[in-house]
């Protein structure tokens, strides 16, 4: 080849590597690809029949829309960064979450929360960026007792900054005396091989990869940590309003969408004004917290079932603890809460399994109301088996969809 032709050829070819792949270029298996996780699952649980059931179970496994993206794939991936998200269509889950929050100018991005960019991102160890967090580094100092803290918020910055930093796997370091050690502070039961250089998305960038990798859309609509309305006009309805806008600007079908709220409030201002959205909308228990719901005391559940079907709600989005109990056997069974809500005509998806970790110690928070029946990594797919069979859910939210699909492909959940 001449040199001339040779050397045009490589400039082309170094254009070409240098153009960043488009959304739409994003090739997926056309299979599910579950890796080792869910089997090791099946090996660690007890012997029985649903252990015998699962292990027969090899595939081919295929993408399920009852197998819902927790962040991405949040237990290895930083959340709600491109990297998480492909991994999680990957792993065939049919629909992915960008937690919904805003910018200083009012931009859409994907966070878990408007104030995590201190353990979410590097923001800390960006000095410009670091300046304008509603709470600089303040190291801890072992005399006192005083622990490592910092506050940064995306209504810190602007969209364009925000688009500068990198995303982490979400943690701290409490004893940190600088900010490169609070920023390392990723739990051990997780992994940083995955973290190096994490994509931030903005929710329009999340709709559409998310649009391009074939799966359904699951929105929460955060709530603000600034007080609303900010920079004194945009109050929470037009906030509301935004999130949803962005998926009919998109060409999104409403009934691809699953947009979620801790605020029934917002629930509420959906049914109103996008009827359409509300329809499965997810009214995401925020009472536990707030009221000191008992998910076996009627009681404490203000508004009752009965009420928040007839006041417009659809779906009502739990906590895996609150939808289970145990019987007088020991056995992990359906909870009166959950009970009430499927008697009521509520459709019930859970969150989120795969987020507390191992189960060796019988896990925390979500599993607070079990904990006496688990006792090992497997009881994650005997809780997800309860969940499915005898509460009812419609699907499940999973920081490692592989757990969610797998089970979905060997029940022939559709």
């Amino acid at each position: 080849m001449p040199v001339r032709c040779r050397a045009a050829l490589l400039a082309m070819l170094a254009t070409l590597i240098a153009l960043p792949a488009a959304a739409e270029d994003i090739a997926l298996p056309r299979e599910a690809q579950l890796g080792p996780r869910p089997f090791y699952l099946v090996d660690k649980m007890k012997d029985g029949p649903l252990k015998r059931q699962l292990s027969q179970c090899t595939g081919p496994f295929h993408r399920s829309n009852f197998s819902i993206g927790h962040r991405g794939a949040a237990l290895q991936f930083p959340e709600h960064s491109r990297e998480s998200y492909l991994a999680a269509a990957r792993m065939g889950a049919g629909v992915i979450e960008c937690d919904v929050t805003f910018t200083k100018d009012r931009q859409l991005v994907c966070r878990h929360s408007q104030c995590d960019l201190h353990t979410t991102t590097n923001i800390l160890t960006v000095p410009d960026f670091a300046a304008k967090c509603t709470q600089p580094f303040n190291p801890a100092d072992p005399a006192t007792g005083k622990k490592a803290s910092a506050k940064c918020c995306t209504s810190d910055i602007t969209l364009a900054e925000f688009k500068r930093l990198t995303a982490k796997m979400d943690g701290f370091n409490p004893a940190a005396k600088t900010p490169e050690e609070f920023q390392n502070g990723t739990p051990r039961w997780r992994t940083d091989l995955y973290a190096a250089s994490g994509t931030l998305m903005t929710h329009d960038e999340s709709i559409a990869l998310i649009k391009s990798l074939g799966a359904k859309f699951t929105p929460e609509l955060k709530a603000p940590e600034v007080t609303m309305p900010f920079d004194g006009d945009y109050t929470q309805e037009a906030y509301a309003s935004q999130m949803l806008a962005a998926y009919k600007n998109a060409g999104i079908p409403a009934s691809d969408v699953f947009a979620q709220s801790f605020n029934l409030k917002d629930i509420l201002y959906w049914v109103k004004s996008e009827p359409d959205f509300a329809k499965q909308a997810v009214y995401l228990e925020e009472r536990y917290e707030k009221q000191g719901l008992d998910p076996n005391k009627p009681e404490t559940w203000k508004p009752s079932m009965a009420e928040l079907k007839a006041s417009g709600v659809a779906i009502l989005g739990p906590p895996i603890y609150a939808m289970l109990t145990l019987n007088e056997a020991g056995e992990i069974v359906p909870s009166a809460y959950a009970k009430a809500a499927k008697a009521a005509g509520l459709e019930l998806i859970g969150w989120s399994l795969e987020r507390d970790g191992p189960l060796h110690k019988g896990g925390a928070f979500y599993h607070q109301s079990v904990k006496p029946a688990i006792d090992r990594d497997g009881d994650t797919l005997a809780v997800l088996d309860v969940l499915a069979k005898q509460v009812g859910v419609r699907a499940m939210f999973s920081d490692w969809p592989a757990t969610t699909t797998f089970y979905a492909n060997c029940m022939g959940i559709k």
